[in-house]
């Protein structure tokens, strides 16, 4: 089954007093490359998530951005500077005195200068954190694997339907190449009355050793036999479960050599102009597999 590599998806999830939200963004890469966005305080959970991509992604860029909030009353802690808050507190009686101000000092003016009150880490309970992110990452990607799927079926019908082209010009190929010791032994015949105007006499053993020779230099039989093979192999690619970017890729590679070396071999025209179409499509079949997984 073939996968897009280009996909988006969420998913939230809420347990006890922990909402943990995530947003998943996939693009195409030669290989698997994991950007992990993941809020302060929750970094030790990075392997566990991308053990968790892992398992179910096997090519792409994945930008994931990951937010957990906990709204227990353990999940904060604060301290209060004393030394600075009286210090400053001291400034503010003084300051009062030498200006004879009678407004009153209050809390909110101790807090505002900076570091009086300050957050302090405290030690997470991973093991409750846990289950509600992995959950809400197991769906996140899920969703964005059906969504990776759905694209690859209509990237598939594509391709499927250049192939079944290609494998028609295949034929007409096989067929037009099928007469090449006749085709070659009319072409020395007309080429030696020209150039004689017909005052030779011509030796058709000798005419049929040439054509010969020119048919065997020119036959693309193993090509065609090949280029089959590779079709068949690239159908069952396809169908495979296994991710198929890469090994269709090389495939590919491959049926653009048999058909460049057909094109070499071959002095028909027709064949010739045959092969620059199928050129062509697996032109347009390797645009679409740049985003295959």
């Amino acid at each position: 089954m073939m996968k897009s590599m280009t996909a988006y998806a969420r998913a939230e999830k809420t347990a006890d007093e922990i909402n943990v939200s995530t947003e998943i963004r996939s693009y195409n890469s030669r290989y698997l490359d994991i950007s992990l966005r993941i809020i302060h305080g929750y970094n030790v959970l990075e392997e566990k998530i991308k053990a968790l991509i892992i398992d179910k992604i096997a090519r792409g860029r994945i930008e994931m951005s990951l937010q957990i909030n906990d709204g227990s009353d353990e999940a904060y802690n604060f301290e209060i500077n004393i030394p600075k808050a009286r210090a400053y507190y001291d400034r503010l009686v003084q300051l009062k005195d030498q200006l004879d101000l009678h407004s009153e000092i209050t809390i909110d003016l101790l807090i505002r200068e900076g570091g009086v009150i300050r957050s302090v880490e405290i030690d997470r309970d991973m093991d409750a954190v846990w289950p509600v992110v992995r959950e809400c990452v197991d769906e996140a990607l899920n969703n964005l694997v059906g969504m990776r799927k759905k694209e690859g079926e209509f990237i598939a019908l594509d391709i499927t339907d250049r192939i079944n082209r290609i494998e028609k010009s295949v034929h007409l190929i096989e067929k037009e190449s099928s007469d090449l010791l006749y085709h070659y032994q009319q072409r020395l015949k007309e080429r030696i009355v020209a150039l004689t105007r017909g005052m030779v006499e011509i030796d058709p053993e000798r005419i049929t050793q040439e054509a010969a020779f020119l048919a065997g230099k020119s036959d693309i039989s193993e090509e065609i036999v090949r280029v089959a093979s590779h079709i068949k192999q690239f159908r069952t690619i396809m169908k495979s479960e296994e991710p198929a970017g890469r090994k269709l890729n090389f495939l590919l590679q491959e049926l653009h050599r048999e058909f460049n070396t057909m094109g070499s071999k071959t002095e028909k025209t027709h064949v010739s102009h045959t092969i620059v179409e199928v050129k062509s499509e697996l032109e347009k079949i390797r645009e679409q597999l740049q985003n295959v997984e």
